[in-house]
Parts: structure tokens; sequence; C-alpha cells
């Protein structure tokens, strides 16, 4: 299969998802370029389950273009998918499967497709804190070390583009930091699209944040282009006189000076910068606004087959 690696991992035009009378996607225009890691943020129902789902080829659009390294995802050949790692937000499997039968069955898939692409299983294993587990019956795993075999199984194959929906669900602090570690060490050639709730992971880890809001993308960026544009400014919070005093300003200093002059107790003030928090609340509340209803409860989809 030919590719280009000058041209877009994902090319996105006009996407569109109708369930009944609802858009869940209503024209969606991305490109994302190799070696990008990009997290996609939204609202619950705002299509981000159903985009990502579309992309690796489990779902057909009701119209649009899509093409996924270089192919139609609903079409590719078999060679095409042992180029991309997928972290489903859950997954239908053998409960009697052990932990390493699960992950030699994928490697030996992957290097059916590419022969020796596949990393060793113990590697794998290890590099996701499995060992003591590698014989455990997969029904018998907790929420979180079930999560910690779908990254396994989505990157043994060492994928070209990496599909992450929600990956770090039920990961206690020491397994996310271990996954991101997982992440950061992916070849720089490794496209990364992550589809999460959580902004402070999206910030750390992704280099460009798309927002989707009711099936459209309402704002993209860098964390640093979105706080500029929609949250920019610096909160500052102080006590005096019996009360909590806030000033919204774009520079703290003459603030700072004049509490200072004042002979305010400064040892309880707080500075805060915009965050990238700020810029979705404002992002989404905007998208609000203009639609002037309420959101919708989302129709997506959890399981994939």
């Amino acid at each position: 299969m030919k590719t280009s690696q000058h041209s877009p991992a994902i090319s996105v035009e006009d996407l569109r998802m109708r369930y009944g009378a609802k858009d869940v996607l209503a024209g969606v225009t991305l490109d994302v370029e190799r070696g990008q890691r990009i997290a996609v943020l939204g609202p619950n129902g705002a299509g981000k389950s159903t985009m990502i789902e579309i992309l690796e080829g489990f779902r057909r659009p009701s119209a649009g273009r899509v093409r996924v390294l270089d192919a139609d995802p609903l079409d590719a050949p078999s060679v095409w998918r042992s180029r991309i790692g997928i972290v489903l937000q859950a997954w239908r499997d053998h409960g009697t499967w052990r932990v390493r039968e699960l992950l030699e069955l994928v490697a030996a898939s992957h290097d059916a497709a590419r022969p020796g692409v596949a990393l060793p299983v113990g590697e794998m294993l290890r590099s996701v804190g499995l060992e003591d587990l590698a014989d455990r019956r997969l029904a018998t795993l907790s929420g979180g070390q079930r999560r910690r075999v779908d990254v396994a199984a989505a990157l043994i194959g060492r994928p070209e583009l990496v599909f992450l929906d929600e990956p770090t669900t039920g990961f206690d602090p020491e397994i996310r930091a271990a996954f991101h570690e997982l992440i950061r060490a992916l070849t720089p050639e490794t496209t990364v699209l992550w589809a999460t709730h959580d902004l402070h992971e999206a910030e750390a880890m992704c280099d460009r944040i798309v927002i989707l809001a009711r099936g459209s993308v309402e704002a993209d960026g860098s964390p640093e282009e979105l706080r500029d544009r929609f949250a920019s400014g610096t909160t500052v919070r102080w006590r005096a006189d019996g009360g909590l005093h806030t000033e919204h300003v774009s520079d703290p200093a003459p603030v700072l000076a004049r509490l200072s002059a004042r002979g305010v107790d400064l040892s309880g003030l707080e500075v805060r910068r915009a965050s990238l928090e700020d810029a979705y609340l404002a992002i989404v509340a905007g998208s609000e606004a203009v639609d002037g209803a309420p959101e919708l409860a989302s129709t997506e989809k959890e399981t994939r087959p």
C-alpha cells in the first residue's frame, strides 16, 4: 500500500453524521500532520467518540471525505489496520484469555501484516507494569489493570497512528505517569489523537487542541493560543478589610505594587493566569449561547465490536 510521508496522517473534509433528526457531526474539516500529538476535547454529545469511530473505520459517516494514512478507513486492507493502534473506551473480548495470550495474539496479527514489527511481549508487559499479571485471566483484572492491557495491545505493533479514547480512565497516579512516559517515548513520527475530558492531561501531553461542540470544530490551536484567544489575562485575589477582593487584569504587577504600598498583607494573595480550562469553558459557553438550547444528551456509543 503506497503512502506519502508528506500527506496528513488524518484528513477530514465536511464530515457529517446524523442520527435521526440530530446532527452529531455537522461538517467537521480537519487535517492532522504526521507526528502531531492532538487532543480532541468537548462536552458529552459533542461528537468526539463518533468522529474517532469513523476515523478508525468502525462507523460509516453520513457524508464527507475521510482519509487516514492515505486510505479510506472503511475499505482499507489489513496491512493498513496493522499501522494504527487503538485504545478503546471499552473492549469486548474473551474474559478467559490470559494477559500474555492476548498480547501474543495481537503481536502475531501485526507480524503477519508487517513481519518483525511487533515489540516483544515481555518488553510490552514491563512497559505497562503488567509483568506480575501476565498469567492472569482478563476477567479477573481490575478496571485500571484492564486499561493497561488495552494500552499494551494498542502499542505493541509500533503503530504510525494511535487513537486514544479516554485512555487513562481508572489509572492511579503512578500508572498514569508511567503511561504518559510511554506515550512520550513513541517515535517523533508517531501521530497521536487523544480524546479526553482531562484538560490538564491534554495540555501536558498534546501540542494541539481541537474543541468540538455540537458537532462542529469551535476552536483549534496550541494550548497557549487557545488561552490567549479565549481566556487571556490574570486573576488576582486577596483578603483585606474583612473581605475577599478579585481583579482580572492583563498585568498583575501594578496591582501587587498598589497593594504593597497600602500595606496589605500579601501572604494569602493568589495570582492565577488564565488556564486551558478557562478557555475551554468560554468556548463551550459561547457555542451554547449561539445555539440557544441546552446541551443534548450523548448518543455516542462507548463500546465497539
